[in-house]
């Protein structure tokens, strides 16, 4: 097997012949990421990651994802393993969400499991079974800017998932290929279509992969952790409804609260969790200048100074100026205020399309 340094990262345009590892989901993308690498020349064997063992209905993870991931290993004419990553994905994913829920946070699953299985431990398995590359099919890109390579936004920019990969290093980023990043979700059916894939048309997963639609959080957290009902006031301190798990609420949320059918549109602007009171008020409320940040992550340098920065999935990005970090937290103050980043959220820093690095608002 080949050893090589990558220097610059097109979708699959390397003269080099690389073993190639591609993490396929069972979805269009995954699929049309390892058919670009076969048409490229390259060797590529395809994983699917076992990772939840329970109920799941999102789109991913189940028996099915798995077969349709080992068909399309199979019409490609690529081999196709599973590696059962369950016990690292709860300890890693689950347990964390739990946890955090419990203490009042708003965890992103998807941004656990892409820093701690995906492109954790499947790399470390690439690197036991002495694989050049992984590639996956997620929608972003890596670019390189002569001394480190940047993660960059996806060509489509609906379906960009920049935000999801905003942790990963220069480790990772030297090791990784995006073949669908610098096309549109289009235009992967498209390609799907005329390979006579299976996935072609198959809907995305939308959803977190180990809560099923049928209880949604609501019955995953009530059978792991005491769930906590609470009241519900208005700006004058005067109670206006109840609700019946305040580990369930977030900073800004406007739907699913019992208000007894009140009148105009409002937010919830307070979560007091010693006295298990939500406040709710009118949008200006959930307004705040600034946002803590810890656990933050850089491609390469801590950075200061202006930023643009995002702190939901496919949000837009608002500018800001972070403080120099400081014993891994920073301050992020807003240009104009924004609504409050709930505790938990990941919060990712951009400059134009390059992903500088991100962390968890406090």
């Amino acid at each position: 097997m080949q050893r090589w340094t990558q220097r610059s990262v097109p979708c699959c345009g390397f003269a080099i012949v690389a073993e190639v590892l591609v993490a396929m989901s069972g979805g269009v993308d995954s699929s049309v990421a390892a058919a670009l690498l076969v048409d490229a020349g390259h060797q590529v064997t395809g994983v699917t990651l076992k990772l939840w063992g329970g109920e799941t209905d999102s789109g991913c993870c189940s028996v099915s994802d798995v077969d349709d991931a080992r068909w399309v290993a199979h019409a490609l004419g690529i081999e196709h393993h599973v590696f059962n990553l369950g016990n690292e994905f709860n300890e890693h994913v689950v347990d964390r969400y739990v946890t955090d829920h419990a203490r009042g946070l708003n965890p992103n699953p998807c941004i656990e499991c892409n820093r701690h299985i995906k492109f954790g431990k499947l790399l470390d398995r690439a690197d036991l079974l002495g694989f050049d590359q992984i590639a996956t099919g997620h929608h972003a890109g890596v670019t390189d800017a002569g001394d480190r390579l940047y993660l960059t936004r996806g060509a489509d920019r609906a379906k960009d998932q920049s935000y999801v990969l905003h942790m990963l290093g220069q480790r990772q980023l030297r090791r990784l290929r995006l073949p669908v990043g610098s096309m549109t979700k289009a235009d992967v059916r498209r390609i799907a279509s005329e390979r006579g894939l299976l996935t072609a048309e198959k809907p995305d997963s939308q959803d977190v992969c180990f809560i099923h639609s049928k209880g949604g959080r609501k019955s995953f957290l009530g059978d792991r952790i005491p769930l906590t009902s609470g009241t519900i006031v208005d700006g004058s301190g005067e109670q206006v409804g109840t609700i019946e798990s305040v580990e369930l609420v977030t900073i800004g949320q406007r739907r699913g609260l019992d208000v007894g059918g009140n009148p105009g549109r409002r937010y919830v602007t307070g979560i007091d969790r010693s006295a298990n009171i939500v406040t709710l008020g009118e949008r200006s409320g959930s307004m705040r200048d600034r946002v803590r940040i810890g656990e933050l992550v850089w491609s390469q340098d801590p950075v200061s100074g202006q930023v643009q920065a995002q702190f939901s999935a496919h949000g837009s990005t608002h500018g800001g100026v972070l403080s120099s970090p400081t014993d891994g937290e920073a301050i992020l103050r807003w240009d104009t205020p924004q609504v409050a980043v709930a505790p938990g959220q990941s919060v990712v820093f951009y400059d134009g399309d390059r992903v500088l690095g991100g962390g968890i608002a406090g």
